[in-house]
């Protein structure tokens, strides 16, 4: 058998509770409408026994005043009885053999009226009189006696304390209107969640998305909705996809990168080990080229290692204050044997602080492969400059730059690629790994700046980044 969907099981559950709700409406409003209606009734013969009592007032029971008032004040088969404290009728309109009637004391209406001042009672049968009565009763204290005025219990006064049909075709007709509404707007959920079931499905088995099932949704919230969800799976399809195509990429990199240093750590100590006579000279020549090239490779899987904690574990990594200043005057003493081999002149024009909440070792990163990038490729005899300044959302602004070779305009829009190089022969003869840039980027990327790189017009590079 097969299943009721979501949205049907909604339409019903919900179109049952309207119907519990209306059916209780109308009779509770049933209820209310009599219930008001015998009030009304009773308060016109409550009223029409206290205007007889007032004409007795303190005078002695009379008869002939009370037929006069009742036959000036008729009311078409109204009763008019006089009971005493005994509950013996002393008068009555429509039968005068009084010693003929039972005592009163016990009816209903009767107790009420001595105990509280009034009483009434609806639908009984008369034992004196063939039929029913709607009865109300009223002590006279002036007199000590109870009034009691009835109306016969039959089809028009039946009517007239029936409830108005009225409004129950107004709650039927507003029920139809709320179901059809109802449905509508259950139909619309229901075709969301029929297709987002489909898609569960298709992306659960790894089948094509582009189908006409999913080609459109309703026009409405929940149909943006669905269709966001869908365009989010799609994107992070495609981003998936891409970073397989960036791990394969990266993957055939690494082989070729590691591949050389290693092919030429091989062939030296080949040339070692296959020579026995080789010159001491030419053997120390080789370890030092062997070691050269292992410095190139920890540099390299340093590097590697670096850029995974950027992709994958950043969550992981500590913020803290950190002095940016204090990380720049570092570097520059560690740099300052090679700029000095090379001529070249470090000036950072900071103030004494820059402190920002982050990671410390991929800020000392971010300065010092620029700082590395610039020695190794800006040319000899050049200036770096660094310059700071704080900006009105809290960031801080900086500008790294040299006046240097800098770089051809086709080669910028890549210089942050990992193991892109202007000059592939001279990047590995300078020992460059092709990751430094990247780390930058990422590590910019990570204290929720941006950066950009550009030529200066007076010749050099230009790298320009926000900070956090």
């Amino acid at each position: 058998m097969r299943k009721l969907t979501v949205g049907k099981r909604l339409f019903w559950g919900t179109l049952s509770l309207f119907l519990i709700f209306a059916v209780l409406f109308i009779v509770f409003q049933q209820q209310r409408e009599k219930e008001y209606k015998v009030e009304m009734l009773n308060l016109k013969l409550q009223d029409y026994n206290h205007r007889l009592g007032e004409l007795l007032g303190d005078s002695l029971f009379s008869e002939n005043k009370i037929a006069v008032y009742v036959k000036n004040h008729y009311i078409q088969h109204l009763r008019v009885t006089f009971i005493d404290m005994k509950g013996r009728v002393v008068y009555d309109n429509r039968r005068k053999d009084y010693k003929n009637f039972s005592n009163h004391l016990n009816r209903k209406e009767v107790a009420e009226a001595i105990k509280k001042g009034n009483g009434f009672d609806i639908s009984r049968e008369s034992n004196t009189l063939q039929g029913s009565f709607f009865y109300s009763a009223t002590y006279l204290p002036q007199c000590k006696m109870v009034i009691r005025t009835a109306l016969p219990y039959d089809d028009d006064l039946s009517q007239s304390l029936r409830a108005d049909q009225h409004y129950i075709w107004f709650a039927l007709f507003t029920m139809t209107v709320l179901s059809l509404m109802l449905y509508r707007f259950i139909s619309r959920l229901d075709s969301n969640i029929r297709k987002l079931h489909i898609f569960a499905q298709r992306a659960d088995h790894g089948e094509s998305l582009e189908t006409e099932d999913l080609a459109q949704f309703p026009d409405d919230e929940l149909g943006e909705i669905s269709e966001s969800i869908i365009k989010i799976y799609k994107r992070l399809q495609r981003t998936k996809e891409e970073q397989n195509e960036l791990k394969r990429q990266l993957t055939q990199n690494v082989a070729h990168e590691l591949k050389t240093p290693v092919a030429s750590i091989q062939g030296y100590l080949e040339t070692i080990m296959e020579n026995g006579n080789i010159s001491e000279q030419m053997r120390k020549q080789f370890l030092e080229r062997c070691y050269a090239q292992s410095k190139r490779l920890t540099s390299l899987l340093r590097d590697i290692s670096t850029l995974n904690r950027l992709d994958d574990a950043t969550g992981l990594m500590e913020f803290e204050k950190v002095d940016v200043t204090a990380i720049i005057r570092q570097i520059e003493k560690e740099t300052a044997l090679q700029m000095e081999e090379r001529h070249i002149t470090f000036r950072a024009d900071l103030p004494e602080h820059i402190e920002i909440n982050g990671a410390h070792g991929m800020i000392y990163s971010i300065f010092r492969n620029l700082t590395d990038n610039a020695i190794a490729y800006a040319g000899e005899g050049i200036t770096i400059d660094i310059r700071a300044e704080k900006e009105l959302s809290g960031s801080w602004h900086f500008v790294f730059s040299d006046n240097g070779v800098g770089v051809e305009r086709k080669h910028l829009d890549r210089l942050f690629e990992r193991f892109y190089r202007v000059d592939k022969g001279r990047s590995r003869k300078m020992g460059g790994t092709g990751l430094g840039l990247a780390i930058v980027k990422n590590a910019v990327l990570l204290h929720g700046g941006t950066i950009e790189v550009s030529n200066k017009p007076t010749g050099g590079l230009q790298f320009d980044f926000t900070l956090a």
